[in-house]
């Protein structure tokens, strides 16, 4: 509630819900179904278990949610926007200058964060993209196997796995920052992206669109589908 003083009295009135809104729905959706999907892709590669078609479709989930996410850092709120919190070299550096200053938090992602951000949507697409080409060199081959060499697919399956290794360390560092975040700084990065808000922030997020959001991961997913239904039969058989 924001206080307007009259000349005789002052009236309370509601302010904006939006006012405090640090991550929109689509963006808070986006975080936690991408966990479920890498989960669900490195569960479904573990020793034992005969799961390779999940595999693949947690794959596709996870090409699909990056490919909305790119295209929502353009035309989604504003602190989903790339423009928003992508900065250059001078300004994360002096981010990481003053994190021993208990400053305000600021309205979106901070500097160095979004560096976390482009890593992730860098790696996740390359391995989702890399995975689509790749083979076990058994019976399984990815969806556009057909359109390279054995020896390409070979190498870009080692790259794949190259890849997935670094994520793992990016993942790492991740978790490691949200909690050093919360034991230094006091602040809360996780309860933010379950509830959208956070306070003292009093920067709005903007309207997040809905219908929008679900056009454009319509669209990710039938990109995906047209490329995956018009892909070649491979030229040679693994098993």
């Amino acid at each position: 509630m924001v206080p307007l003083h009259g000349h005789n009295s002052e009236i309370f009135v509601m302010q904006d819900p939006d006012a405090r809104v640090l991550w929109d729905l689509p963006v808070r959706l986006f975080h936690w179904l991408l966990v479920l999907a890498v989960a669900g892709c490195w569960i479904t590669l573990q020793p034992g278990v005969t799961a390779f078609e999940w595999h693949v479709r947690f794959g596709y989930a996870t090409l699909v949610l990056i490919l909305f996410r790119i295209g929502w850092g353009f035309v989604g709120s504003r602190t989903a926007r790339f423009s928003s919190f992508v900065r250059g070299p001078a300004a994360v550096w002096r981010y990481v200058t003053s994190l021993r200053d208990s400053g305000a938090a600021h309205a979106g992602h901070n500097p160095l964060g979004a560096l976390m951000v482009l890593l992730f949507l860098a790696l996740l697409l390359a391995i989702a993209i890399t995975g689509l080409f790749a083979n076990d060199e058994i019976m399984y081959a990815g969806a556009l196997y057909g359109y390279v060499s054995d020896e390409v697919s070979d190498r870009l399956t080692h790259l794949h796995h190259e890849l997935t290794e670094a994520l793992w360390i990016a993942i790492g560092a991740h978790v490691l920052a949200v909690l050093a975040y919360l034991i230094f700084k006091r602040e809360d990065l996780v309860g933010p992206m379950i509830t959208g808000g956070r306070a003292g922030t009093g920067a709005p997020a903007g309207e997040a669109r809905l219908w929008l959001a679900v056009l454009l991961l319509a669209l990710a997913s039938l990109l995906l589908y047209a490329v995956v239904a018009t892909a070649p039969e491979p030229s040679s058989i693994l098993f």
